[in-house]
Parts: structure tokens; C-alpha cells; sequence
């Protein structure tokens, strides 16, 4: 899923279910961050990571220990930059070199309707006026869990550029529909025009993201990548 919608620089590795925690090896330094995780945590951590460590071989970097640094997000190796995503039922994480790109994001969510008042929370009057069209253009998808996914794909991909916060109403993310990408599979792009200053990217201001996104098999997925300039 996540494979259809990044560039060819980008190696990504997904796992549907638990399956990806069976067998797999955490390192010292992130057993100790799991003294007091419920099993639920646990599985969903060692199944992201395990993702992640495949991931490292794909693109020809020695598997090592992933762990949180600033406002939690994954510390990489060296010249490597990545984004890791999970939800129910589903784990991936994605990475390129930093020679390719200036640096992804992305998330994955189960494709249903957001929470009571959640909307309210994260969307711009002007999103919400998109959604509502949207949604009378298809009513299959759960436009608002998407523009939600978008936002956080936005904000892994702003983060490790800024290192600063961007809260959700700093970015106004326009998503466009596209064609049904065989079998029941839905896809398009969106963009996310930065309310606040860019990040410098080569020097320059970079004044939007663009991000592409899927609903497939239950769920939904968005990514964001910023090239180098």
C-alpha cells in the first residue's frame, strides 16, 4: 500500500496483522522503554520496528535500535531519513537516504468516520467547506479521517526540517480526488500550503508540501515527501 504511493527512492516495509512481531528482536535500549507498555503497546512497537529493521536492509544500512528523540520522533541512522506509521491491524515504515530526499512523512489509519468533535479540533473553516464537497462527490470515503491522516503526514514530514512544533491549523491541505487504482482501491494527491514560515530546504523556503494518499483494505494511508531542491 504504502510502496504504490512513494517514489522510487523510498524502500517501504508493511505488516498486516501481529505477524511482524512474531520472531522479531528488540534491542536493550528499547526493551527499556517498554517496562510499563501494556501488551497491546508492546506489539505494536516490536511490529513497527521489525518493519523498520527490514527496511534498513532494503536500502543497505546495518539494522540498529530505533528510538524516540525530540517530541517522540524515530532517531535514524546517519545520512538516513524515514517515517513509521501503525494503527490497527497494520504497521509500516518507509525510508530513503538523505541524498535523495529532504525528508518524508506518512500515517495510516483505519478507514472510518473520526471520533465525535475531533473535526472541529484539527480543520480550518475553509478544509471544511472541501470536505463537505467532497463528500457529496463520494460519500464512500471518510474524507475526514483522511484530512486528518494528511495533517500528520504533514507534521512527520515538517519536524525533523524544523524542529518545531506545527500545530493542525498552521497547514490548509487541499485533497483532490483521483481515479480508482484497481480493485476497490481509491487514490489522489493533496497539498498542504504552510501557514507559518517553511522550512529551508537547500537554502530556499519551502511554502507547501504535496502528499498523495489510498484507501484500500479497511484502511487509509497519506504521505508527504519533500524533495531537495
Amino acid at each position: 500500500m504504502m510502496e504504490e504511493l512513494l517514489p522510487e527512492s523510498v524502500v517501504a516495509v508493511e505488516s498486516y496483522g501481529d505477524d511482524g512481531a512474531e520472531g522479531a528482536i528488540l534491542y536493550p535500549e528499547e526493551l527499556a522503554l517498554l517496562t510499563r507498555a501494556v501488551e497491546k503497546r508492546r506489539r505494536e512497537f516490536t511490529t513497527v520496528r521489525a518493519c523498520a529493521r527490514r527496511a534498513m536492509e532494503k536500502l543497505g544500512v546495518p539494522p540498529g535500535p530505533v528510538l524516540p528523540g525530540e517530541r517522540g520522533a524515530p532517531q535514524w541512522p546517519q545520512g538516513v531519513i524515514g517515517s513509521m506509521t501503525h494503527c490497527e491491524g497494520y504497521s509500516a515504515a518507509a525510508l530513503a537516504r538523505a541524498t535523495d530526499l529532504a525528508s518524508l512523512g506518512m500515517d495510516a489509519e483505519p478507514h472510518l468516520a473520526l471520533p465525535e468533535g475531533v473535526l472541529d479540533a484539527v480543520a480550518l473553516p475553509t478544509e471544511v467547506g472541501r470536505l463537505d464537497r467532497l463528500g457529496a462527490e463520494n460519500p464512500t470515503v471518510h474524507w475526514d479521517r483522511l484530512l486528518f491522516s494528511a495533517k500528520e503526514s504533514v507534521y512527520k514530514a515538517w519536524f525533523p526540517l524544523t524542529r518545531k512544533w506545527l500545530d493542525f491549523s498552521e497547514a490548509d491541505i487541499d485533497i483532490v480526488q483521483g481515479p480508482a487504482s484497481g480493485g476497490t482501491a481509491l487514490s489522489g494527491r493533496f497539498r498542504a500550503q504552510l501557514l507559518v514560515p517553511g522550512p529551508l530546504v537547500d537554502g530556499e523556503r519551502v511554502g507547501a508540501f504535496d502528499g498523495r494518499w489510498t484507501v484500500q483494505r479497511g484502511l487509509l494511508a497519506t504521505v508527504v515527501t519533500v524533495p531537495l531542491l
